[in-house]
């Protein structure tokens, strides 16, 4: 009987599957880990803070947000979360510098320092209302190194970077050589100009020892084709 609802509900474009083995319920494992340090790269106003902290509330959250007036709302965030979750307002990437990055004024979270391709604008049409604006970016490594509070293991770490995780794991190797587990944000679809491919990142991050487990979520297109995935890559 299980088996006949089920591809009732298959045959409808629906899947059924238990709660408890859901990505958004299990995040692929990640749950059962003991995670005490997260790294929240690209965290606009907190909204993966928000979420993370609920299945780690005793874990430590390095939030990174470039944009000033987006990172004002992730600061008070973390105002309020009693010193769990810190918030830092420059970029990441694979050197020490002032960068341009172009931030979209109608849709903040998808704001990048690369910029957007026609195919990402006829997907997203929001993104052309955009403002540039110079920020200050430094790697990850360096970031760490500034910390007063110590990555203790085990460490998460999350990119949502816009086409920008190559240079972020290149300025981040000390960092992802440590990582239990890491969460990409990435684009199958070219969205933004010189971003890497999922085969570029996945061979990056094998090379710290971090293996793909799956997808959390995948965006589809209106013809059913994925544009962008968030990825889990486990020790």
């Amino acid at each position: 009987m299980k088996r006949i609802i089920k591809r009732i509900f298959n045959t409808v474009g629906f899947d059924i599957s238990k709660s408890n083995k859901s990505p958004q319920y299990s995040l692929l494992g990640l749950r059962n880990l003991p995670i005490k340090t997260i790294i929240d790269v690209g965290a606009n106003i907190g909204q993966f803070a928000k979420i993370i902290n609920r299945f780690f509330p005793e874990a430590n959250i390095f939030c990174f947000e470039p944009v000033p007036v987006v990172f004002q709302e992730l600061n008070k965030l973390a105002e309020n979360k009693n010193k769990k979750i810190k918030a830092f307002n420059f970029a990441l990437g694979d050197s020490e510098k002032e960068i341009e990055i172009f931030h979209h004024k109608e849709h903040s979270s998808s704001s990048s320092i690369l910029k957007t391709t026609k195919v990402c604008e006829s997907f997203y049409p929001f993104v052309k209302s955009q403002q540039t604006i110079t920020v200050h970016q430094t790697t990850l490594d360096k970031a760490v190194d500034t910390f007063n509070i110590p990555l203790i293991p085990e460490i998460l770490i999350k990119l949502d970077v816009q086409g920008y995780e190559d240079r972020v794991i290149r300025g981040g190797q000390k960092t992802f050589d440590k990582a239990k587990a890491c969460i990409l944000e990435i684009n199958l679809d070219e969205l933004y100009e010189d971003q890497h491919s999922f085969t570029d990142l996945s061979c990056s991050l094998y090379k710290h020892g971090l293996k793909y487990a799956g997808n959390l979520s995948q965006t589809f297109a209106e013809d059913g084709h994925v544009i962008f995935i968030d990825a889990v890559f486990i020790r």
